[in-house]
């Protein structure tokens, strides 16, 4: 592998703005357990506040730059897709149910077979 391959999170500045923001994301959610007296209006403010900043911050870093744009293409692939109606889905959903109830059924015919050969007919076990 050339060295020119490897993917690196960017510069030192980078680096420590990244830092920085998970930092920040922890103070949010540390605060929103520390501060447990307090209203849970209040204390989401916190969390919510600290996520906000801390994404702001990594947002002004390559690394969160690539990653806005990855996003946004995972989006944009989410709107190609084909997705089932409604009668389609009911009806994959009752195949599925039909399926798991054959195979309960199944295995619970199995196991007594086992059961029946093993205790019953192998060792005399009558019950």
């Amino acid at each position: 592998m050339n060295k020119t391959d490897v993917e690196t999170i960017g510069s030192g500045t980078d680096n420590v703005l990244v830092g920085l923001a998970v930092l920040v994301a922890l103070a949010g959610l540390i605060g929103f357990s520390f501060f447990s007296e307090y209203a849970i209006l209040a204390r989401l403010g916190i969390l919510a506040g600290g996520l906000v900043l801390g994404a702001g911050i990594a947002w002004f870093t390559v690394p969160g730059k690539r990653f806005l744009a990855f996003a946004q293409d995972a989006w944009e692939e989410t709107k190609k897709v084909t997705w089932p109606t409604g009668k389609e889905t009911v009806q994959t959903t009752g195949v599925v149910f039909l399926f798991v109830t054959v195979m309960a059924i199944f295995l619970f015919a199995v196991d007594h077979a086992i059961e029946y050969g093993l205790y019953d007919l192998l060792l005399g076990w009558k019950r």
